[in-house]
């Protein structure tokens, strides 16, 4: 596959349109996020969503997280926001030089079913790299954002360690970013609650 050089910083408005109208029509995209490669669909679309999780051969039991643009579309997805959530989202990552946090919210609504835990949260995170950034703004939904392996396998890190079988399965894979060879981590996660306690799940 012919990988293109793109600066770290600028994006092809041809590459993230057609990765939008993929969106738009319930397909399926392999995209650079703020963290590592993501497996990303329409958040709202169960049937979208149920590709992923056949894709990556995971079980539909397991949560997948999203990416949100704002901190403002938290409303629409969670029913009540602990006040501890927007704490935390005030005093941590939301700079694109901090490590990315994805907070768990309880009680999520108007996304696929299949997303959320077995106890009706939600993983969301608000994305500040570029364009993750703009795929959710133009999409103007959560976008899904699930780690570019197959479940059990080790995690890519970077554009060309990612399995032939998981790009040969995706209906477009965005330009942005392939060759950025910098190994990125995935994102802290804090489990937050209704009473306003939290558990972080990772550091």
């Amino acid at each position: 596959m012919k990988q293109t050089e793109i600066a770290a910083d600028k994006y092809e408005k041809e590459d993230l349109q057609t990765a939008l109208k993929v969106l738009r029509e319930g397909g399926v995209i392999l995209y650079p996020t703020d963290t590592v490669w993501g497996i990303g669909c329409d958040a709202t679309n169960e049937e979208a969503v149920k590709r992923i999780y056949s894709i990556k051969r995971r079980a539909d039991n397991k949560a997948m997280l999203v990416l949100i643009d704002a901190p403002g579309r938290l409303r629409t997805y969670v029913e009540d926001i602990p006040e501890t959530a927007w704490t935390l989202l005030e005093n941590t990552g939301l700079s694109a030089e901090e490590r990315p946090l994805t907070i768990i919210y309880p009680r999520a609504r108007q996304l696929a079913p299949s997303l959320t835990g077995d106890d009706g949260s939600i993983g969301i995170r608000i994305t500040a790299e570029p364009f993750s950034h703009a795929l959710c703004a133009g999409l103007g939904k959560p976008v899904v954002s699930t780690s570019a392996n197959i479940s059990g396998e080790a995690t890519a890190k970077t554009f060309t360690s990612i399995s032939p079988e998981i790009i040969n399965a995706v209906d477009y894979v965005c330009r942005f970013r392939r060759n950025d060879n910098r190994p990125h981590k995935p994102s802290a996660v804090i489990k937050v609650n209704e009473d306003n306690s939290f558990e972080i799940i990772r550091k």
